[in-house]
């Protein structure tokens, strides 16, 4: 199932039909083709894939599956045959192009490092097997993580909305013609409110100006025409004003549909502290249907009568707080997410098919690209450029990536052009005088605006047609592809102006950056700048910081290629946890406590019912009672230790689908309905040799080798540390 919903969202994002289109490599299987490129990837996609040696330059990273890390070194013919020449820590290995082409991937790091800490060694292939397997295993939880967000979803149940009797007439309202990529974004949200009976989660991507909101509004009118409320969430209060007064006049021939803003700054709907919790309770008692707002929707403070659906546009521009409040909403309610270039998690959610999207990359009929420029700065360039859009009679955003960069700014553009006015938006100001400087550009007033990027969320003046960036090297591809869908918006031809200070001082990133941003000109291409996005940048936000040092160890084209053959064979990696009441434990030691200790407790039987009534429920519980015992009564005698690690022993082992435990001579025997790959997985996901190298597997039989005959208290002592060790790989394994 998870295979299927893989390659149908790859097919739907990338066009592909029935996957005969040009996402489809001929002669591929469920597993890899002969050309090293696995099904479910795209052609053209920046997604992990193996390397064409003859794509690499001397002194680049690799990645050889087998071998580890390495440089590239050349390419160099021998006998009439191309050898690839690759630079190990203690020797130079020679391999066939086409051996090569199997086995390489370029060594790309998260958070955009390059370098990786060591080569690998020829002659200790160990060190970088102990690597690999940290990264499979990183994989594996991945793998999980992502069934379990999936399968969550698919548990929620709510009965599918009916379709608005005056649905028609709103869809008619629409006063213009809709592109075809936006008629089926129409469909789709369509079909996922009101034929499913699982929450939707769906993300719209496309360009700024695209039409987004208005597959958002027709979600709404869905919704809250069966009673719901809708919260649309935006990350600033100027994309949310703008929200607002979109939603506002499309919903004002529907005076039953109240329309509210809400946010943490005092500027619109209210004045007063009386005023804004008058608008909450209005909220909660259901008199308000559409709520738009900033984060400040998301507080405790905020109750809805019955919300049924959450738009939250631009996700990439919230707080790990606000995106984990959001995920919470995930769980019971429908969910809409709008965005130009997604992050890299979204996109690579909907890549693999845990996440619907909707591609939108059909330009509006009145929509013109916008021409792009990079270049190293010049005070004459930017002031021709300026020069040429006030003649035209427009306006400009000039862009600096740091507020004390605008004093300079401000400064030269005064000197240079005294008689034009000219005003300052950034972060650092309070949101009145960001709100009147935007107010006075949009009514023409101001014909400049010098701002940081702030403006990439929300701002939507018309007679905007050229945007300056200086310093562009310090902004990323996302931002600087937002930035630009700001002109050009009117049908009038735009500019885009992206100067940088210095081409010698430019990292390969920037470079790459600049050079994306000026291949992807033409209109729709956002979806693809969040791809590319992903190869110049390492997937640096897919990761946290434990999942990016797990890359590392392979690098990222390895550590997704890694990902898409797991995918691939997820229902392999299946545990079965068996009853903890079920599990028999023959190890002839005594429960009894001393007398001492008993007199010791308040009241002993009380506490040993507890004890094992936490073993029964799960670990953390029986580790919470461990915890509490130590910080009342202080460490546990050794009889009452015995006592607890046969508690865990048992719990672990059920937890592992280990039914019973035996010993026979120096042999310890564990029955279990575990496979055989899960069990590989698990030792070689050991952290200590000894227990590693004793076990074995055979037919049903987890069997453990020891050196000696043990006494039954350290045979317990050896089944408790073994099994610990074996509990490490449980979130690498899909549990039932």
């Amino acid at each position: 199932m998870i295979r299927e919903q893989q390659r149908m969202g790859l097919r739907q994002l990338r066009g592909d039909g029935d996957g005969d289109g040009p996402g489809a490599q001929e002669g591929e299987s469920d597993g890899e083709d002969g050309g090293g490129r696995r099904k479910g990837v795209a052609a053209g996609s920046s997604l992990g894939h193996r390397v064409d040696p003859r794509e690499l330059e001397p002194g680049e990273y690799v990645v050889h599956k087998k071998v580890g890390v390495g440089k590239f070194v050349c390419i160099s013919a021998e006998d009439g045959v191309d050898y690839v020449f690759i630079q190990y820590a203690d020797a130079m290995a020679k391999l066939a192009v086409d051996q090569a082409a199997r086995m390489l991937y370029r060594y790309n790091l998260p958070h955009e490092k390059q370098r990786p800490r060591n080569l690998s060694k020829l002659n200790d292939p160990s060190t970088w097997e102990k690597r690999r397997l940290k990264g499979k295993l990183a994989v594996q939880k991945m793998v999980v993580n992502l069934m379990e967000l999936y399968l969550q979803r698919m548990r929620q149940k709510r009965p599918p909305y009916p379709k608005p009797v005056g649905m028609d007439q709103f869809t008619a309202e629409f006063p213009y013609e809709p592109t075809p990529d936006q008629n089926q974004a129409f469909i789709d949200v369509e079909k996922d409110l009101t034929e499913r009976e699982t929450p939707m989660d769906r993300l719209i991507c496309g360009d700024v100006g695209f039409g987004k909101t208005e597959v958002a509004m027709r979600a709404i009118f869905i919704v809250i025409s069966s009673g719901f409320q809708a919260m649309v969430l935006a990350p600033t209060v100027i994309l949310a004003k703008q929200h607002y007064d979109v939603m506002s006049e499309r919903f004002s021939s529907y005076p039953d549909i109240k329309v509210a803003m809400f946010s943490g700054a005092q500027l619109l709907n209210y004045k007063t502290k009386e005023e804004k919790d008058e608008l909450i309770t209005k909220i909660k008692n259901g008199d308000l249907h559409i709520i738009v707002g900033t984060h400040a929707v998301l507080t405790e403070r905020m109750a809805y009568n019955n919300l049924g659906l959450l738009v939250v546009d631009e996700e990439q521009k919230f707080g790990v707080q606000q995106k984990e409040k959001i995920a919470s909403y995930k769980a019971s309610i429908d969910v809409l997410t709008l965005s130009a270039t997604p992050i890299p998690r979204t996109l690579y959610l909907a890549l693999t098919g845990f996440r619907d999207a909707s591609l939108m990359s059909t330009p509006p009929p009145e929509r013109v690209a916008v021409r792009t420029y990079v270049s190293g700065f010049s005070k004459e360039r930017a002031l021709s450029a300026i020069k040429f859009e006030l003649a035209r009679g427009g306006q400009i955003f000039y862009v600096v990536p740091r507020i004390k960069a605008i004093d300079d700014v401000l400064q030269f553009l005064k000197d240079s052009l005294p008689d034009v006015p000219m005003a300052v938006a950034h972060g650092k100001k309070v949101s009145k005088n960001i709100q009147l400087a935007m107010e006075r550009f949009a009514c023409g007033e101001v014909k400049i605006l010098i701002c940081t990027h702030i403006i990439e969320s929300g701002i939507d003046i018309p007679n905007a047609n050229t945007m300056i960036v200086q310093y562009a090297e310090l902004f990323g591809l996302a931002q600087l592809y937002q930035l630009r869908g700001r002109v050009g918006r009117s049908g009038t031809e735009g500019f885009a102006y992206l100067f940088y200070t210095d081409k010698s001082l430019l990292s390969k990133i920037a470079t790459d950056r600049l050079g994306a941003i000026e291949e992807h000109s033409d209109l729709g291409q956002g979806f693809h700048v969040a791809e590319k996005d992903m190869g110049i940048r390492g997937f640096g936000s897919l990761f946290g910081e434990q999942q990016s040092g797990d890359v590392a160890n392979v690098g990222i084209d390895l550590f997704f290629d890694m990902l898409f053959d797991s995918l691939s064979k997820v229902d392999q990696f299946c545990l079965i946890p068996v009853p903890y009441k079920d599990v028999q434990l023959d190890i002839n030691i005594s429960s009894r406590l001393s007398s001492e200790y008993i007199s010791y407790l308040e009241n002993p039987v009380e506490l040993l019912n507890e004890a094992a009534k936490a073993a029964e429920k799960d670990l953390w519980t029986l580790m919470q009672f461990t915890e509490d015992l130590r910080r009342q009564y202080g460490k546990e005698p050794r009889d009452m230790e015995l006592l607890l690690k046969k508690l865990y022993v048992r719990r672990m082992a059920a937890d592992l689908g280990i039914s019973r435990i035996y010993s026979s001579g120096k042999t310890i025997i564990m029955k279990t309905n575990m496979n055989k790959k899960v069990f590989r997985l698990m030792r070689e996901a050991m952290s200590l040799e000894t227990h590693r190298n004793s076990l074995s597997f055979t037919g049903k039989e987890i069997k453990g080798e020891l050196l000696v005959n043990l006494p039954d208290t350290l045979l317990l002592n050896w089944l408790f540390h073994c099994l610990a060790d074996c509990y490490a790989v449980i979130p690498a394994l899909v549990k039932y």
